[in-house]
């Protein structure tokens, strides 16, 4: 049995560059969203992912093809009937005046209340859920415009929570936080894709954690490509790393990270174990030297000793001993 929720038919996507030009983004898009699935899609910038997002969310029409939702056409659902099951939290900033954090949030069961926007009992349970559920009770009377990016966007997923959607989008939804505040919203959507059995797509520039959270990820290059896949898949396939290769930054498919490229200043021989010998390779390494370990020439040694940290250098027969890894830097630049 299919859990799809949301799929795609052959679908171009693209957007009118004047009244008779039409740009195609990208073409032939077949893909689906899974019930209880977190996922990420990635690209480069302008490679169309919220060109991907809007077409999905039926905001706007593609060139050809096809969205369906529970097996309907999207673009043929009323804006009522698609809000019921498909929210969305944009990255711009809306102005909401002076709204309580609990007033926004109420906004999300527009699609069921009367003409007057009267909540039921029901609908208040399903907001003081939706609140609870992204950790923002303490949140409930603030006026928005006091929350900091990171509460608000919790008060953002929880409205959208609160249309009991069966498919939320998320257009950058980590973009404005610092990492604290993006682990904790990206875990949180992990969670809630878990515990509401909802298919939960958003787009994201933070490679790492998509790569470490991810169920599935959409990776839409340049050429109007999108690969499917688990993250894992993505890396070993190659395709990550095409989609994102550029002058000077390669990613790294053994460490899973995006490495700088700088120029080779020779060749050093570490000595020592421990967390403060990792640290010491990545300082090294983004000076622009080749670590190895148990060679002749320059040695670098790390010795810990209880709470403190030396770094001795044995050039030749001469030794130097320092404090920091950036005193150890500045003196092996100079050499």
């Amino acid at each position: 049995m299919s859990n799809s929720i949301l799929t795609t038919h052959n679908l171009t996507i693209g957007y009118k560059t004047s009244r008779k030009t039409v740009r195609c983004v990208a073409s032939d898009i077949s893909v689906s969203l899974q019930a209880g699935e977190l996922v990420c899609l990635l690209g480069p910038n302008g490679a169309g992912k919220s060109t991907l997002l809007r077409s999905l969310a039926g905001m706007q029409p593609p060139i050809a093809g096809e969205v369906r939702l529970l097996g309907e056409n999207i673009y043929k659902l009323t804006p009522q009937e698609l809000a019921k099951r498909l929210s969305l939290v944009l990255t711009e900033k809306v102005d909401v005046g002076m709204l309580s954090a609990y007033t926004l949030v109420t906004l999300g069961r527009y699609p069921y209340t009367d003409w007057w926007g009267n909540l039921t009992p029901q609908d208040q349970a399903i907001v003081t859920w939706a609140i609870k559920s992204v950790g923002a009770v303490h949140l409930a009377q603030r006026q928005v415009s006091e929350l900091s990016d990171g509460e608000r966007q919790k008060i953002m997923i929880a409205r959208a929570l609160a249309q009991s959607p069966i498919v939320m989008l998320l257009d950058e939804p980590t973009a404005f936080l610092d990492l604290p505040r993006r682990v904790e919203i990206m875990q949180l959507l992990r969670q809630l894709a878990r515990e509401t059995n909802q298919a939960i797509l958003l787009s994201t520039h933070d490679l790492d954690l998509a790569l470490r959270l991810a169920d599935k990820v959409w990776l839409l290059s340049t050429n109007g490509i999108l690969h499917v896949g688990a993250p894992e898949d993505l890396v070993l396939s190659g395709a990550f790393a095409d989609t994102f290769e550029s002058e000077g930054v390669e990613f790294d498919v053994a460490s899973g990270e995006f490495h700088l490229h700088t120029s080779h200043k020779g060749e050093i021989n570490l000595i020592g174990k421990g967390i403060a010998t990792v640290w010491t390779i990545r300082a090294l390494k983004r000076a622009g030297f080749q670590v190895n370990q148990n060679k002749n020439g320059l040695s670098v040694e790390v010795i810990t000793q209880s709470r403190q940290v030396l770094w001795k250098i044995t050039n030749s027969q001469t030794v130097y001993t320092y404090h920091s890894l950036y005193e150890l830097i500045k003196f092996l630049n100079y050499l």
